[in-house]
């Protein structure tokens, strides 16, 4: 049994808020010359490339029922298109921008949860919902100004992800978290090979190949390194820490990422954005002390 080391557990939550967007602001500068599928095949790939032997060497099986792999299926289904999502919405908005209305993401949940789940969310939570969307908007409003449409493609994956980790939460306790991401990276990359296989001549958008240049090699394997680097470090840090101290770390992914946009591509959120990213963190993180208060009302119960 791992003992709790809630330090070490922090200090790997904030590798992962550092990692996760420096992979996006790689796949940004790629997206222009780089087609969608093939940053992505190379993620997946990465993925099971790097964790394959992760799993031998633990120990750990990639045994799976029919009943988890058919949602494992699924899972890397919806992991490809929230990351394409993510990636094509990249192309369009900064980086601090994307990634501040993705966090909508907690709020689905909890919605998905109570309606969807039936669990219990107390009018406060509801309300902070409202608060969050508020701010999400006011993120949006001058990126869609200034791009259109595609300033909406965050919220796609917000919703994207708020249904892959629900269906996260169905198979998590029937299968190690490292053997599931190596399983979904193998399922990704074998559905991404049929796919241009099928393709074949037919030069579909986003689905071109194209010859990278030297450097563009080392950024494309960096994305996949840092992207499962990222997943693994959260992983970890649930290991040594318990979520609830853990989920308020998250949120710091949105300041490293506003750090990430101004150096590298001189990004920097207008007046109203930064507003509605202070107000979408502030009620997400009441949020996670709500739910942490809930958690603890429960055990003081029982």
């Amino acid at each position: 049994m791992t003992t709790d080391r809630p330090l070490l557990g922090i200090l790997l939550m904030l590798g992962f808020c550092l990692l996760a967007p420096l992979g996006d602001s790689i796949a940004k500068i790629l997206g222009d010359t780089i087609p969608l599928g093939q940053l992505l095949i190379v993620r997946f790939a990465a993925q099971s490339v790097l964790l394959l032997p992760i799993v031998w060497l633990s120990g750990d099986t990639l045994y799976m029922s029919r009943r988890v792999f058919t949602l494992t299926i699924v899972r890397t289904l919806l992991h490809i298109v929230g990351i394409g999502g993510m990636f094509t919405a990249l192309r369009y908005l900064p980086l601090a921008d994307a990634i501040a209305i993705a966090f909508v993401m907690p709020f689905i949940m909890l919605l998905l949860g109570k309606y969807v789940l039936g669990e219990v969310v107390g009018p406060r939570r509801l309300m902070a919902c409202v608060v969050g969307f508020v701010g999400t908007l006011l993120v949006i409003q001058p990126s869609f100004a200034a791009v259109g449409p595609p300033a909406l493609l965050p919220l796609l994956v917000a919703v994207i992800f708020a249904l892959f980790m629900l269906v996260t939460r169905q198979v998590a306790k029937e299968t190690g978290p490292i053997a599931l991401q190596a399983v979904s990276g193998v399922v990704a990359t074998v559905l991404f090979s049929v796919l241009y296989l099928a393709a074949g001549g037919l030069e579909l958008p986003g689905l071109s190949l194209v010859t990278p240049t030297s450097s563009e090699i080392m950024l494309l394997a960096a994305i996949g390194v840092l992207g499962t680097l990222a997943h693994l470090l959260m992983t970890w840090s649930l290991r040594f820490a318990p979520s609830a101290t853990l989920a308020p770390m998250q949120y710091l992914e949105i300041p490293f990422a506003t750090l990430i946009g101004w150096l590298v591509f001189r990004d920097f959120p207008n007046d109203l954005a930064a507003i509605g990213i202070a107000i979408t963190m502030a009620a997400g993180l009441y949020v996670v002390y709500r739910e942490h208060a809930a958690q603890r009302e429960l055990r003081a119960e029982v």
